[in-house]
């Protein structure tokens, strides 16, 4: 009796093991969704690593070149240059890989790009990664751009050119020629950021319509007023 259990014990033991053997090993959703994301991430590095094309290294090249007149980072401008002609947003590795920057570079670019509202963070569904696009509307593009420069060139001056003209009210030292050429600068300057501040409050299509009038709103504005018609 003791033999024949140790026998049958030994026999499930045998079919257990081949069943195991035999059996293909279970595969779950997240499994297979790992996978795609690899194979996906591999793609899309792969795709990452080709050249840009000739007209979109150009752009990208001399819009580096514009920034670095304008005062701005080459880098900085290159990878805003990058992102708005980018059919999809694009992680700071892609753009490191894309420009060949440094990833620590890339970094600061983005964070300067985001202060100036030009680029924004998106998120893609299944990746963990930030993601970055520009915005898209020229027209919104150039305004945010006018109004961070505003703010960080001409309100600084303003307030330099009020303080200087109040100190030198009080001060013997400068002359009345100096002091009257301080404040025809400031209400020069006062009066194009009040035209300014009025131009940015007009919606945009009322805005882009006064733009395209060009000449047509310059003549009307310089034309004199007709006197009253003569009576018969």
């Amino acid at each position: 009796m003791i033999q024949f259990v140790a026998f049958d014990a030994a026999r499930r033991a045998i079919i257990d093991l081949k069943s195991n053997f035999h059996s293909p090993p279970r595969i779950s959703a997240l499994d297979i969704f790992a996978e795609l994301s690899d194979i996906s991430v591999m793609t899309e590095i792969s795709d990452m690593n080709k050249a840009l094309p000739p007209a979109i290294e150009r752009f990208v090249v001399h819009w580096g070149e514009m920034g670095e007149m304008w005062g701005v980072n080459r880098s900085v401008a290159q990878i805003h240059a990058l992102l708005y002609v980018s059919d999809q947003p694009m992680t700071a590795e892609d753009i490191a890989a894309r420009l060949g920057i440094a990833r620590s570079n890339v970094s600061n670019s983005l964070k300067e790009l985001t202060g100036w509202t030009l680029i924004r963070r998106v998120q893609v569904l299944g990746d963990r990664r930030d993601y970055f696009e520009a915005e898209a509307d020229m027209f919104e593009m150039v305004r945010r751009i006018a109004v961070g420069r505003k703010s960080r060139e001409i309100d600084p001056t303003l307030a330099v050119l009020r303080s200087c003209v109040s100190e030198s009210g009080t001060d013997q030292g400068v002359s009345l020629s100096a002091r009257r050429k301080l404040s025809e600068m400031l209400q020069f300057m006062e009066t194009i950021d009040k035209s300014f501040e009025e131009l940015m409050r007009l919606p945009p299509p009322v805005l882009n319509r006064l733009i395209k009038m060009g000449g047509t709103l310059a003549r009307l504005v310089s034309s004199k007023p007709k006197g009253p018609a003569k009576r018969g």
